[in-house]
């Protein structure tokens, strides 16, 4: 049982990275600060989904689920539990170089106009 909740918390915690690699810039308009937490967290989001790259946090889980009992999955995060919801079934490569340039684009455009917000004020 505590294997199972101990999976279940990383994929929560794996949820979590993936929204605020993406989102997590707006944080920047509250407190600034905010930013040298996010901008590593963006890189390597952006990073692990252009390249291709295993996040660690799936092998995590995967390995959880197996000490819980449970037959755990193949593939990433985003394949087992993001895909089937957004996209019909299957991940390919061009689909995950979108999401990876998504991530780029949204947080380029946050950042942008919170620069553009700090020369106002200035």
């Amino acid at each position: 049982m505590l294997w199972g909740i101990a999976a279940d918390l990383v994929l929560i915690v794996h949820l979590l990275f993936i929204i605020h690699g993406v989102f997590g810039g707006l944080l920047a308009f509250w407190r600034r600060w905010l930013i040298w937490i996010h901008l590593p967290a963006a890189v390597w989001a952006a990073a692990v989904v252009l390249m291709g790259w295993p996040c660690p946090l799936t092998p995590l889980e995967i390995y959880l689920r197996h000490m819980a009992g449970d037959a755990g999955y193949s593939g990433s995060f985003i394949e087992h539990y993001l895909i089937s919801l957004i996209y019909p079934p299957g991940l390919t490569r061009p689909v995950q170089i979108a999401l990876g340039l998504g991530v780029l684009g949204t947080n380029i455009l946050v950042y942008g106009l919170l620069f553009q917000k700090s020369r106002k004020q200035r």
